[in-house]
């Protein structure tokens, strides 16, 4: 079921060092893709159908192409901003292979002709930051970045001041121009992102460390995995109640049910299954009896009324309240809405306070009724989709465990 492309070197000893790191093929890629134009590098990327791992699921080559028609100045902008709960297959990229990220910048930068990447991590991975620091440090004394490299690229990290929503692209750039992190306003037609107006390539961790397999194996070799639609691998994380909670490396199109048994080594204590939130927190929940025709792969978990998301998986047993799983979440969009957007500001705070009823067993049909009524508000009426995806926790919720909900009003 496993199968490394990303995750290779995780398991050997001092990986993020450089000279174990070159020991184990790292920059191995470069030499092939210097001999190719970027045009060339793009197509291939677009050929593989990588696709962006960060939660949104576009195709990477199509994005990397719409820096085309722009000149001048272009910079990568690397979103390691892991904010979402119940993901952490970031973290374990910086600290265990930043070269392999390294590595996937030059590449990418040269496919974008660009020659500056920024790195905006997440406020609370300071470790993971310094890590990755003394690796680019590294880079620059080999002479794989910098104004000796074969190619230029430079690479600063900037890290952010823990705001969840700077996870949100367009966010990410005000944060990193100096302002306050708001998502912006989106254009009538498909654009790049602007960094102090210049075209930006903003792509995920996971995304960018994927592209040195692809160009050194071809795009077929990356197709011989996952599905015709979600191509090649993706690395998963499993947390809640199992008995191994971890990242696994594994093709898209596996069954959830079959990844949560033999890698999360099976529900803890025994007990039953009750539900998995499968990308993440901000991803509808789904019921046990949808999980057993669940696969991990886009199209398939669209299908099934949820999504991928950035494939971090929630497991809950048969002993958890889903009131207060609820509750739980709420309480966290609550903290992290930005506030610009009043439908956001306002609905996460008043959905949070009625799950207080809930949760205290005070609550009254009037109250069910009202929290649908948030939800549809919440829904399309935002600038960006975190309203939309606090709007899609609570229906999906409602959907499939109305009945502990009622519970608590009768």
């Amino acid at each position: 079921m496993i199968k490394k492309i990303v995750s290779k070197n995780f398991d050997i000893k001092d990986s993020f060092k450089i000279d174990v790191a070159l020991k184990n093929e790292r920059y191995s890629s470069l030499a092939s893709v210097f001999e190719k134009t970027p045009l060339e590098i793009t197509e291939i990327i677009t050929l593989s159908g990588l696709r962006g791992k960060g939660g949104g699921g576009a195709s990477a080559g199509c994005k990397w192409s719409l820096l085309d028609e722009y000149s001048g100045t272009k910079y990568l902008v690397v979103n390691a901003d892991e904010s979402e709960p119940g993901t952490f297959k970031d973290r374990r990229i910086l600290s265990h292979d930043p070269h392999l990220l390294i590595e996937g910048i030059i590449a990418t930068c040269y496919a974008i002709k660009s020659h500056i990447s920024y790195i905006y991590v997440r406020g609370e991975y300071e470790e993971f930051s310094d890590i990755l620091q003394i690796a680019i440090d590294e880079a620059y004394d080999r002479d794989y970045l910098g104004k000796n490299a074969k190619y230029l690229v430079d690479i600063v990290v900037h890290r952010g001041a823990g705001a969840y929503i700077c996870g949100e692209k367009s966010a990410l750039i005000e944060s990193l121009e100096g302002n306050r992190g708001y998502p912006r306003l989106k254009p009538n037609k498909i654009s790049p992102e602007m960094f102090f107006g210049d075209a930006t390539l903003v792509n995920n961790v996971e995304t960018i460390a994927s592209v040195p397999y692809i160009l050194k194996n071809g795009a077929k070799a990356y197709r011989k995995y996952g599905t015709p639609d979600s191509p090649g691998t993706m690395l998963f994380s499993v947390s809640g109640n199992v008995n191994t909670p971890g990242i696994y490396e594994v093709p898209f199109g596996v069954s959830m049910l079959e990844y949560i048994n033999k890698l999360g080594g099976g529900i803890k204590g025994g007990k039953k299954l009750k539900a998995v939130i499968p990308g993440g927190a901000s991803t509808p929940v789904l019921p046990a009896d949808i999980v057993k025709y669940s696969s991990l792969d886009y199209e398939n978990l669209r299908d099934n009324g949820s999504a991928l998301g950035t494939g971090g998986m929630i497991v809950l047993d048969e002993d958890v309240c889903m009131v207060k799983a609820l509750k739980n979440l709420l309480r966290f969009y609550h903290h992290e809405s930005c506030g610009q957007c009043t439908p956001c500001r306002e609905g996460t705070s008043w959905s949070d306070k009625i799950l207080d009823k809930f949760v205290d067993k005070t609550a009254t049909q009037k109250d069910l009724d009202i929290l649908r009524s948030i939800s549809i508000s919440m829904n399309g009426k935002t600038i960006c989709v975190f309203a939309p995806a606090a709007s899609s926790v609570i229906d999906g919720f409602l959907k499939h465990f109305e009945s502990e909900f009622l519970e608590c009003i009768q």
